[in-house]
């Protein structure tokens, strides 16, 4: 179960763009607030094996991509890994319906981190507006950011 877990935590870090082809400028997948770093992935949830599909009820889509957030801390030189946090996110159109999502908590030992699911079309622009208040503080963490979603690759 624990490779499963560490499988997810890993690809939301290191794939940044497996949603997007084509795209031809560097994509940034976090920001840095202080010593707290939110680090945001989006990605096509054909991506993910099917036994990891099957564990957490994940559907496997090519017009589904899920959202991954996770917040990390540094102190003293040492990174945590993913900490607990209140995450929300609001995913807007170009027509500018927003959608809230619904985010599953993935605890592990060392870390936490938060997966929602969402619907889009081939080559949707899609701007995620995303919130995180790490455990035991009161202010958001905001990010904002856009992704072109595609259905066939």
């Amino acid at each position: 179960m624990k490779t499963l877990l560490s499988f997810i935590f890993t690809l939301a870090l290191t794939l940044p763009a497996f949603a997007q082809i084509n795209q031809t400028k560097e994509i940034q997948t976090s920001q840095k607030f202080g010593d707290y770093t939110v680090h945001y992935n989006v990605f096509n949830s054909k991506s993910i094996p099917a036994e990891v599909a099957k564990v957490y009820n994940l559907t496997r889509s090519k017009d589904i991509a899920l959202v991954n957030i996770s917040l990390t801390k540094t102190e003293n030189g040492k990174t945590s890994l993913g900490l607990p946090a209140k995450v929300s996110v609001k995913a807007v159109n170009l027509m500018q319906q927003v959608k809230d999502l619904d985010f599953m908590e993935i605890k592990e030992p060392e870390a936490t981190y938060y997966i929602a699911k969402f619907r889009h079309t081939n080559e949707e622009d899609i701007r995620f507006e995303v919130s995180v208040v790490p455990e035991g503080e009161n202010k958001p963490l905001t990010v904002s950011f856009t992704r072109k979603l595609f259905t066939e690759n």
